[in-house]
């Protein structure tokens, strides 16, 4: 697979009087859609839209539409140890410990480490997973006990 080199760019945020048009716009992506979706240029030229396409547009409305700020990165984009602990909410040195574990695969270049944005996405769903277990796990044993209700 192919994948694009992208400028980084900065977070973009909605400004608060574009959000009323963005729920609209989102409530629209989410509705069931009988035709591709497409984009109508100004001399009538219409553009199915792909349906990766729309999957990101429909995420990015989404989350502007909520006041988030989206950005898009490639997934093999290479972060430094400090961008990828951000990604994470954790210390920068508690994710060397995890690097130096081997919980998330990283290489170098030069002295510094380098870790895919893929492998950090992934390791935050599994964290995620994890997480999810143990409290299915823990409601068990406290209905098990009597002590939930």
């Amino acid at each position: 697979m192919q994948s694009a080199t992208l400028k980084p760019s900065k977070p973009v945020m909605a400004a608060d009087d574009e959000r009323a048009s963005l729920e609209d716009i989102d409530r629209l992506l989410e509705s069931r859609w009988t035709d591709r979706p497409a984009l109508i240029g100004d001399d009538g030229t219409r553009i199915a839209l792909p349906p990766s396409l729309f999957r990101v547009l429909r995420e990015a409305v989404h989350a502007l539409a909520e006041g988030a700020a989206v950005t898009i990165v490639p997934i093999d984009k290479e972060l430094t140890t400090q961008q990828a602990a951000n990604i994470l909410n954790v210390s920068r040195p508690y994710l060397i410990r995890l690097l130096e574990r081997g919980e998330i695969p990283y290489h170098t270049v030069g002295r510094h480490r380098r870790i895919r944005f893929g492998d950090v996405l992934a390791y935050r769903q599994k964290r995620y997973e994890r997480r999810k277990e143990a409290i299915r796990r823990m409601i068990e044993a406290s209905e098990e006990s009597g002590d939930y209700t």
